[in-house]
């Protein structure tokens, strides 16, 4: 049974992962680490993604694997860089950035891709993960994660499944998600816009299993 380090900066983060996992890697052993200063470090500091917040990245990813995590999974999208070097430092295991394999299902799709968001820096570090030549929209949904952080799910739900109306309406044949919180939305996008909706908890599950599944065989 693989061990899977799950890491979190939202703590908002830790449900929609672990209800997926449970249901759709029910064998997998998980282990959860939450530091929910990052997001609002980052969002307060000015300093963007420097030395310090990559230590820090270091230092989480260090322990989860001297506990025996044969892969980590990052739930938070605003930190590319940061994960990155982590992947670099432990090539031996599978180590995920939230968003990436929900871009390659967004290449796969039909486009143009619609990419909603509820936290601004999302906005700012996540388009240039994208293919160049892929024709992404982006959207914050304003508002949204004040409600979650309110517990006023419903209201998180339909601010997101708005901008999921307005970009299916500006043209988007597909709708991403781009934060692990957000997937909770899921249905209500799909009522709203009428279109496939992708989730970066659900690629993000299916792209981990598959590549342990490689390092194992």
């Amino acid at each position: 049974m693989p061990r899977i380090a799950l890491i979190h900066a939202l703590s908002h983060s830790v449900d929609p992962i672990n209800t997926a996992m449970a249901s759709g890697w029910p064998d997998a052993i998980l282990m959860n680490l939450l530091d929910d200063s990052l997001s609002a470090d980052l969002a307060t500091s000015g300093r963007g993604l420097d030395a310090a917040m990559h230590e820090r990245f270091q230092a989480l990813a260090a322990y989860a694997v001297g506990t025996g995590a044969q892969g980590i999974l990052f739930t938070c999208s605003a930190f590319g860089s940061c994960i990155e070097a982590v992947a670099r430092r432990y090539p031996h295991i599978p180590v995920l950035k939230p968003n990436e394999a929900m871009i390659a299902d967004a290449e796969k799709a039909a486009g143009p891709v619609g990419l909603i968001s509820t936290f601004g820096p999302t906005l700012k570090s996540m388009p240039a993960e994208f293919p160049a030549d892929l024709d992404v929209r982006y959207a914050l949904a304003p508002g949204a994660l004040d409600a979650l952080d309110r517990g006023d799910v419903r209201q998180h739900d339909a601010l997101i499944a708005e901008q999921a109306r307005l970009l299916a309406a500006a043209g988007c044949n597909t709708i991403a998600l781009a934060q692990f919180s957000m997937a909770r939305a899921r249905n209500a996008c799909e009522q709203a816009s009428g279109k496939p909706i992708l989730t970066t908890v659900h690629s993000a599950m299916r792209e981990l299993k598959q590549r342990l599944s490689c390092h194992a065989s």
